[in-house]
């Protein structure tokens, strides 16, 4: 082991510029970059290099200190950061829509306090806001490596002092251990894998590998031969992955392991010094930490205003406004807080600190706990935000699981501790609604007509969990954790006999394994729709487990999809009559009907080959041209495609006479009877 010289090197600055531009680029929708969110693996090498290579030396000459190290941190780290928050919360008060700001309000919370790769984490699931509307996305890196930066100054400074002959192999053997729990939840869990440290400390304890590990005197034809492996290596990752790669898991190795080559290699002549060591990409690299901080909110808030995808022209403008706020924050914060004479006060540092983390602690506490404070929006525009809030009851946790895990139990479905539908005094249960969070919000059209007609009945849902007991229907973890769900809603339908069961799901995204794409403040009809089909597993579940309810004498009815509207409709008409706009949300039949299609012939050729009823909301829904989130009943869609509690009651007549066919089946069985009550609309 040896200790490495702090000589500046140019060329480190520019593998930082070479990190930074495709994550702008990705960022920017630079379509070419469709890798470039690995840059943020190239940041990671470089950051675990650079830290190795001072604590060891202060180290090695006896001069480290714990409170100075800190120190420099802070000062390097802290006053773009909390400036940067500080800005967009400005922004952020005066134009997100109250959910949006809550959840902004959590992750100025988090990157106060280090844990925004945590809170990011927990926050991907199936009702978390997209990711275009999160100003804060890109602290998650941020805090990974300020969690980094807590952790391994003490970690180091044990090792170097009680096993100094053994630190190579302790970082090595932390890698592996690190880069074998990646692979693994990449593949099980791959928010986790992403997110958190110790899924991806492997990558920054490379970098302290490179510093740690003696370097042979190559020729300088060797280090350029090794140095040009290690870009190639960056280079293939940028332009070959996209967001469909597989990430972080073995395909992170590429791009790391390039930039741990580059910094191994120290090339300081040909290529591709010449390519890393040039003005401009010095440059770049120095300026590279405030063009992180500052590119995504630029992109967030741009994207925002104009209301759709970035065009070319835009792309330019947000990559302009990027550097000029990166150049300005470089000259102005960065500088100054890291080499400026008032800033050398450790008091003063502290004080700064400890005062800037707190009030970014409140004031995300304030905002979370208030409900993103809709107090800021006018009284008729909070009026049209409120069907935000109109939510089915059949949501509350003793009724419904989220993406989680939490609320109700695969036990207590067994146990047929669920939440009871239709009329109380009923009797036994006559039928079940069963299904994902679509379930969940057309539960109370059932619920009301099954109350009319004096029928009871029962519910269990799961968020992202279709009735389809083992099929395969999306991602693999999520497939597996729907497993003991499903089985337990069969068990419970089994056990107890029940003669009906309503099949209600998010169709449309089972057989594309996708949700409506460009759902959001930017979605676009012009765009061409993909439809993959993977409809094969959908049907085959759905006739196996109708077929199986048959033997008991157990009838089918599937109800289908409700429209999608590609924006959260509320904070639409929200945003429109804050801005004197005249938007009308809807979308057009045809375009309705092609992203359905696929869906809808399914259900309806399950339906027909099993006998099972069909009921379809899109005749409330739907004229001869369009599709229409609000009615005279009100706004019908609390987000893009779940109904209000006022939507799904207006639906409730749908179901009527299914439930009056339900409650004459206690005395008359005859199936006959189920053909006056289908209620399916002519496939288009």
């Amino acid at each position: 082991m040896s200790t490495r010289h702090l000589d500046y090197r140019p060329d480190l600055d520019g593998l930082r510029a070479l990190a930074i531009l495709p994550v702008l680029f990705f960022h920017a929708d630079v379509s070419v970059f469709r890798g470039g969110f690995v840059g943020v693996d190239v940041f990671f090498v470089l950051s675990g290099y650079f830290m190795a290579r001072i604590i060891l030396s202060d180290l090695v000459a006896g001069t480290f200190s714990f409170p100075a190290f800190y120190i420099r941190r802070i000062r390097r780290i802290l006053p773009a950061l909390f400036t940067m928050m500080a800005v967009t919360s400005v922004v952020a008060w005066f134009r997100l829509m109250p959910e949006e700001f809550r959840y902004f309000g959590d992750s100025v919370r988090a990157a106060a306090l280090f844990t925004a790769n945590i809170l990011f984490r927990q926050e991907s699931g199936y009702f978390d806001i997209s990711a275009e509307m999160k100003p804060l996305l890109h602290t998650w890196s941020l805090s990974m490596e300020e969690q980094f930066y807590i952790l391994f100054p003490i970690s180091l400074f044990l090792a170097f002092t009680f096993a100094r002959r053994f630190i190579l192999h302790i970082t090595g053997g932390l890698i592996v251990v690190s880069f074998v729990a990646c692979l693994w939840a990449t593949g099980h869990s791959p928010e986790k894998a992403f997110f958190l440290l110790h899924f991806r400390v492997w990558e920054l304890l490379i970098g302290a590998l490179v510093a740690f590990a003696p370097r042979p005197n190559y020729r300088a034809g060797m280090s350029a031969t090794l140095g040009t492996v290690g870009l190639a290596a960056i280079l293939a990752a940028i332009f070959l992955y996209s967001d469909s790669t597989p990430f972080p898991g073995p395909f992170a190795a590429v791009p790391v392991l390039g930039a741990a080559l580059v910094i191994h290699a120290g090339s300081q002549s040909r290529f591709p010094a010449r390519l890393l060591t040039n003005g401009l990409s010095v440059f770049i690299g120095r300026i590279s930490y405030s063009l992180y901080l500052w590119h995504w909110p630029v992109i967030v808030f741009y994207r925002y205003e104009t209301g759709h995808g970035l065009t070319l022209a835009d792309t330019l403008i947000v990559i302009a406004l990027s550097f000029v706020c990166a150049i300005l924050s470089w000259r102005v914060i960065e500088q100054p807080a890291r080499y400026a004479a008032a800033f050398r006060s450790r008091r003063l540092v502290l004080s700064l600190m400890a005062g800037s983390m707190a009030a970014a602690a409140v004031f995300g506490f304030v905002v979370t706990r208030y409900d993103g404070l809709p107090q800021r929006l006018p009284d008729d525009v909070y009026a049209v935000y409120a069907a935000t809030y109109d939510q089915s009851p059949f949501f509350s946790p003793k009724c419904f699981t989220d993406t989680n895990g939490e609320g109700l139990q695969a036990q207590s479905i067994r146990d047929g501790a669920v939440c009871p539908m239709g009329g109380p005094a009923a009797g036994a249960p006559r039928f079940i609604v069963w299904g994902d969070s679509h379930a969940a919000a057309m539960a109370p059209a059932i619920d009301a007509a099954a109350r009319e007609a004096g029928v009871s009945g029962l519910f269990v849902a799961r968020a992202s969990c279709p009735p389809i007991p083992d099929a395969v229907f999306g991602p693999e973890h999520i497939v597996t954790r729907c497993r003991e769900t499903l089985a337990a809603a069969v068990d419970l339908i089994e056990r107890q006999k029940i003669p009906y069961v309503f099949m209600v799901g998010y169709w449309p995204k089972y057989v594309h394994r996708a949700e409506l794409p460009g759902e959001g403040v930017f979605f676009n009809t012009s765009e061409a729709l993909v439809l993959p089909d993977w409809s094969a597993p959908v049907r085959d579940s759905l006739k196996a487990t109708i077929g199986a309810f048959a033997k008991q004498g157990t009838r089918v009815v599937l109800v289908q999809d409700v429209p999608e509207m590609g924006v959260k409709v509320p904070e639409a008409l929200a945003r429109a009559k804050m801005t004197g706009e005249n938007e009308d949300p809807g979308l057009p039949l045809g375009y309705t009907m092609q992203r359905q299609k696929l869906a809808r012939d399914t259900l309806f050729t399950v339906a027909r080959e099993t006998g099972a009823t069909t009921v379809d909301p899109l005749t409330a829904l739907c004229d001869q041209t369009r599709c229409h989130p609000v009615s005279s009943a009100g706004i019908l869609y609390r987000d893009s495609d779940h109904l209000t509690l006022t939507g799904a009651n207006s639906l409730a007549p749908l179901f009527k006479d299914a439930m009056a066919m339900i409650a004459r089946s206690r005395s008359d069985t005859s199936q006959s009877s189920t053909d006056r009550w289908s209620m399916a609309l002519p496939r288009q």
